[in-house]
């Protein structure tokens, strides 16, 4: 049921007007909903920046009453405590989670009415976490949707292994149970909202869905298609890493997030910048790679806005490290602070507009980009370093025979460990290699990042090896 969309009611005559709102969040992955039906309103996993929610809200003309905490996040900074502080809103929080803050308690089989129409049902769905709870939303006598949170996700579930290898067998087996009771308690009709699936590493697959019902999900998704022993096992053998700053989310979200400060931080001319990258913090340039590339400020770092600028930032910077932001305009600076506070970097050191002449004292550096055609070329006349920066699983689908790997989450500690020479990075199209390329540069290494999808390499001729080879 998209925004657009309407519950159908026992009369033509009066069409209800039940709405649900899907506000996204693609750079990390997950949804946020509000669903109201003209008058009041009610709130699923809010992310940390609440105004894109009470702007919604005030645009419809409704208040919100009910907030609902599908789990404990581990892969971003909830705004849910600040969206019912400003709201006025109860705050539904699994009575079992043990959190810092007053919040009103939920439990398994709890049904809450929301205004004189809507009912939310609580269903413990432990898997993702062991406290996990999916909502379902009732419309009269008629089961319309159900908010299953990190459960059952669009062909897939969220991933259990989040809390620690201790936990991941207990987990994924409850993921296999909370999933068959979700489709055996729910009519096959019933519109199906996860919160995670989208991108984000909290899901355990990948899908391009974009809605779904539990009875597709019945014929489609591996939980509720294959046995428990199976499902287990290909679904372990399939995770990979996750960014590390997971490791800070859960906890902070315990703690009860206040709302976001977004005003900008103070501005730095280019001899703060410089004093800055001197003393170890992270100055990142926002621009696209192509720009960077072609000049930048000495010992810069490149995540561009362009591309998984949350994730990959968040995912490499020591935590805690000051970070001071460079953008061509303030809006863009705005962009990238907006993203870093979802995942608990809430304020900048500084920032700085204009371009690399305006924040570097002296020249600027450069380097090449290629493609892997140029790379095909290159390797006739002369040996170069060709470094693969991406994940585990990903090369172990496919890998240029000859090159070395350190993916791009262990490269700021690992730089010492690529061997000398002109380094070629690569990754799966061009992003993360432009990433690496500014760690190797700040380094005082010369890289190449070879800006092009690596379904190219063996099409110009490099040896593939691997078992899709």
């Amino acid at each position: 049921m998209k925004e657009s969309d309407t519950v159908k009611s026992d009369t033509v005559e009066a069409p209800a007007t039940l709405k649900i709102h899907v506000i996204d969040t693609p750079s990390l992955g997950d949804r946020t909903y509000v669903v109201h039906d003209g008058e009041v309103a009610f709130v699923v996993d809010p992310q940390r920046d609440i105004d894109r929610v009470q702007a919604f809200l005030e645009s419809e003309g409704v208040r919100v009453t009910h907030v609902f905490e599908t789990h404990i996040h581990n892969d971003y900074v909830t705004g849910g405590l600040a969206l019912a502080h400003a709201t006025g809103a109860a705050y539904l929080v699994n009575a079992e989670d043990e959190v810092s803050f007053d919040r009103t308690p939920i439990r398994d089989g709890q049904t809450l009415e929301v205004g004189p129409r809507m009912r939310v049902r609580a269903i413990s769905t432990p898997g993702h976490t062991y406290t996990h709870l999916s909502y379902a939303l009732t419309d009269g006598d008629e089961t319309v949707a159900v908010f299953t949170g990190g459960s059952v996700l669009f062909g897939a579930t969220g991933r259990p292994d989040l809390l620690g290898e201790d936990h991941t067998d207990a987990l994924v087996r409850h993921q296999h149970a909370s999933a068959h009771r979700l489709a055996e308690e729910l009519p096959d009709q019933t519109e199906v909202y996860p919160t995670h699936g989208f991108g984000s590493f909290c899901s355990a697959n990948q899908s391009e869905a974009t809605e779904s019902t539990i009875g597709q999900e019945k014929k489609t998704n591996p939980v509720l298609t294959q046995d428990e022993e199976t499902y287990v096992r290909e679904l372990l053998a399939g995770l990979g890493d996750w960014p590390t700053y997971y490791a800070h989310m859960a906890p902070a979200n315990a703690e009860g997030p206040s709302a976001p400060d977004l005003s900008l931080p103070t501005t730095a001319d280019a001899t703060e910048l410089r004093r800055r990258i001197e003393a170890g913090e992270w100055v990142v340039d926002l621009r696209n790679r192509t720009t960077f590339a072609a000049g930048h400020a000495p010992g810069t770092l490149n995540f561009g806005l362009d591309g998984s600028f949350v994730t990959y930032l968040g995912w490499l910077i020591p935590w805690g490290t000051p970070v001071t932001l460079l953008g061509e305009t303030a809006q863009e600076v705005a962009e990238a602070q907006r993203e870093l506070v979802r995942i608990g970097i809430d304020r900048p050191a500084a920032y700085a507009t204009g371009g690399p002449q305006d924040w570097a004292q002296g020249e600027l550096a450069r380097f090449a980009t290629a493609t892997f055609a140029d790379l095909a070329q290159v390797r006739h006349h002369r040996e170069v370093v060709i470094l693969d920066v991406r994940r585990d699983d990903e090369r172990h689908s496919t890998r240029i025979e000859g090159s070395h790997h350190i993916p791009l989450h262990e490269l700021p500690a690992r730089i010492a460990e690529i061997p000398a020479g002109e380094v070629w990075v690569h990754c799966l199209s061009g992003y993360r290699a432009s990433v690496a390329a500014s760690l190797i540069d700040a380094s005082g290494r010369t890289p190449v990042a070879i800006d092009d999808a690596f379904e190219n390499a063996g099409r110009v001729g490099l040896h593939l090896v691997g078992p899709d080879a």
